[in-house]
């Protein structure tokens, strides 16, 4: 999880205490940066309670354009949790490529490649599995650049 996500989930836990920071990304230019904020909550996400997360997120607009929205068919997954929630689910996950990842049981190394999209087996504290190609590859958090659910 990245700093700004840690700010922003710190200035909504007050006045929005069930939403839910999938995901903060500053996309766009220098010039005029645009943070994408996705959010979820138990009973749905509205056009109002986009609203009101963009209102306590005012002091932000100072330095970003905003964009608050729902996570949409392909939700980002950024936490443990989120994969523990989705397993048996497909996801498209990519890695950051420094270190490669293992396929498990004896099946071949996925070394260099940095794109994988399969069904989501199972969600450790540590590292996640999925079901791609015809094998098991196991994934540590730390080497998930981004990963999202894809329509079935």
């Amino acid at each position: 999880m990245t700093t700004l996500q840690t700010e922003i989930e710190e200035r909504l836990v007050e006045s929005q205490p069930d939403v839910e920071v999938l995901l903060a990304e500053v996309v766009s230019s220098p010039a005029h940066p645009t943070l994408r904020i996705f959010i979820d909550h138990p009973e749905g996400v509205t056009l109002a309670l986009c609203e009101r997360v963009t209102s306590a997120l005012a002091p932000l607009r100072e330095r970003y354009t905003l964009e608050v929205s729902s996570p949409g068919i392909e939700r980002p997954l950024t936490k443990p949790d989120h994969f523990r929630r989705f397993v048996g689910r497909r996801a498209r996950v990519r890695t950051r490529g420094d270190q490669p990842t293992g396929g498990l049981a004896n099946q071949p190394s996925s070394a260099g490649r940095r794109s994988y999209t399969g069904e989501l087996v199972g969600a450790s504290d540590t590292e996640i599995t999925l079901a791609a190609d015809g094998t098991l590859v196991s994934i540590p958090y730390a080497q998930i650049r981004r990963s999202n659910l894809v329509e079935e």
